[in-house]
């Protein structure tokens, strides 16, 4: 939970109540149900919550907002920027019932009103939203191949609407398709060893009928 408040020191009293949550849910749930690697679990803030924040450093979600989180596994990044962001509206997808188990409880013990999650496929449904989130479920290619769809037409951010991709390593190949795609470090905003090749990718994505 420290690191969590050593980059976010602005948050309300009721935010740092369901952060500080979070370890305990996710340990018991992960004891049932795995969700997150059994190394992992001991690094949840680090390489879970702290990860997920990281599209807070390159967008500051307006209220109302929607935002898909496709392939949210256990409820990444889509959770922590749901108790970060509580005037924007989160839509959780995966394909595996069980993960959206664990998400739906979570959501329900620390009262996420903004935050809604389903068993679905990308690409099956035409809602629309701002941004696509999601933490390298796929390469790029594929991944705009499943959401393009759902991006809303009128933009209400400096950023025009399209994905915000977690990801690592070396991008060079797989972003060769999009040349408006913008890499940003996370080794600028955090300091951990973890972060040194973890990315946030922003894909602006036009509008389609």
């Amino acid at each position: 939970m420290d690191i969590v408040l050593k980059y976010f020191p602005n948050l309300t009293e009721e935010q740092k109540n369901q952060f500080s949550k979070l370890e305990e849910l996710y340990e018991e749930w992960n004891a049932k149900i795995n969700v997150i690697s059994r190394k992992d679990i001991e690094l949840l803030y680090e390489r879970h919550i702290v990860h997920s924040l990281g599209i807070s450093k390159i967008i500051e979600f307006e209220a109302e907002t929607r935002v898909l989180d496709v392939g949210t596994g256990g409820g990444f990044p889509g959770i922590p920027l749901a108790i970060l962001f509580p005037e924007t509206h989160f839509y959780l997808i995966d394909v595996i019932a069980k993960k959206i188990k664990v998400v739906n409880e979570v959501v329900k013990v620390l009262g996420l009103k903004n935050c809604k999650a389903e068993q679905r496929r990308a690409g099956t449904f035409d809602d629309r939203f701002d941004f696509i989130v999601s933490r390298a479920v796929t390469n790029m290619p594929d991944f705009v191949k499943w959401v393009r769809k759902n991006i809303a037409k009128k933009s209400v951010h400096k950023l025009q609407n399209g994905i915000l991709y977690l990801k690592g390593g070396d991008l060079t190949e797989e972003l060769a398709l999009f040349p408006k795609a913008v890499e940003h470090n996370l080794s600028d905003y955090f300091e951990e060893d973890f972060f040194e090749t973890k990315k946030v990718v922003y894909l602006p994505i036009k509008y389609k009928l």
